[in-house]
């Protein structure tokens, strides 16, 4: 019999945990599941499941972040040319997820429908969903542009982005609570037509002063980041910014992409302070779009923008960050193997990616 090492054993434990507590959620729901019951189920004990996950609600946000990232992603057979075509997939690829009348109570359909009760619980949680948002429409907005480059300086359409989530987690939240009143087929409409909205969107970057050093040091980042909205590996040595931001930090993410160079490599790392509950909470909101993104944009559209979760808090260690927190904005520039400017605090995203 091979005999596991530690590592090994953790990570067959945690496997063993999210496929009882995905039975657990998917029989009885979120509301009357148990932690002795799922503990039963893994044929571990109690203490084994809280060594994993802080509580049932972490529990919850991981399998339903283990089940978003591991939608298959197909792609379009003829990709995308136009906003309006892409947004109408995006909407596709959305409205297939959607719970049907037809669904059993108790089953896997209905496996996310009290996801937002419990992100709207305390504002620890709301606070972290609304920064992922916006991180979402940072995403969808770039890749729009990506088709539709904006004819005069400094145009955007993040906006529209927020105004294509808006109607999509509306339909989401209706699908949970009245099971059948969405109609696919106008959900994908009317994201069409939104594709021709104009809101006047303009990029103008906040004139903050944060720490700034220009260095010469050596860039050593851990090997083995995955990049969530590729899906893909992310070496991080490659020149470009590497930005370490805690999730009330995410919006900081745009002020790299805007001031960067085109043919600069953008990387957000993102930390909070408390990972083990709210980084599953930041890799279901993330993947839930990304996801339908990859199936609706052609890939030389997809964001300038990689998204990597530091759940060891290594890169951050890498980076000079000793305590990550949820507030956290550190940015480097890295050119050749080294990194030539480091920033710190608010405004530190865009102060890195616009070194000469």
């Amino acid at each position: 019999m091979v005999r596991l090492t530690r590592a090994e054993a953790q990570e067959r434990n945690r496997a063993k945990v999210l496929a009882a507590a995905r039975e657990e959620f998917a029989e009885r729901g979120f509301r009357d599941a148990k932690i002795d019951d799922i503990a039963d189920r893994a044929e571990l004990t109690r203490g084994a499941v809280y060594s994993n996950f802080p509580g049932k609600r972490a529990l919850y946000f991981a399998v339903l972040a283990d089940r978003a990232e591991r939608v298959p992603v197909t792609v379009p057979e003829e990709p995308a040319l136009t906003v309006r075509e892409a947004l109408g997939g995006l909407a596709r690829a959305w409205a297939t997820r959607l719970p049907l009348a037809t669904d059993d109570e108790r089953g896997p359909g209905l496996l996310g429908m009290h996801l937002m009760t419990e992100i709207l619980a305390d504002e620890v949680t709301r606070k972290a969903y609304a920064q992922l948002m916006g991180l979402n429409a940072v995403l969808l907005g770039l890749a729009m542009e990506r088709l539709r480059p904006s004819a005069e300086p400094g145009g955007r359409l993040v906006r529209l982005a927020e105004a294509v989530l808006t109607v999509l987690q509306g339909a989401g939240q209706l699908s949970a609570a009245a099971p059948g009143f969405v109609e696919p087929f106008n959900l994908i409409r009317v994201c069409e037509q939104l594709a021709g909205l104009d809101l006047g969107d303009r990029w103008a970057a906040a004139p903050l002063r944060p720490r700034v050093h220009d260095l010469d040091e050596p860039w050593s980042p851990p090997s083995g980041a995955i990049d969530a909205v590729g899906g893909g590996p992310a070496p991080l040595e490659r020149d470009g910014v590497v930005a370490v931001l805690g999730l009330h930090r995410l919006s900081a993410a745009e002020e790299a992409v805007r001031a960067a160079p085109p043919e600069a490599e953008v990387t957000a790392v993102v930390v909070t302070g408390a990972p083990r509950e709210l980084l599953p909470l930041a890799r279901l909101v993330i993947a839930e779009v990304v996801t339908c993104l990859r199936q609706a944009f052609p890939r030389p559209a997809w964001p300038r923008l990689r998204v990597v979760y530091d759940e060891s808090g290594a890169l951050a260690a890498a980076a000079g960050v000793t305590e990550a927190r949820d507030g956290t904005e550190v940015a480097l520039r890295v050119r050749s193997g080294r990194v030539v400017r480091r920033a710190e605090g608010y405004g530190a995203c865009h102060a890195a990616a616009s070194a000469p």
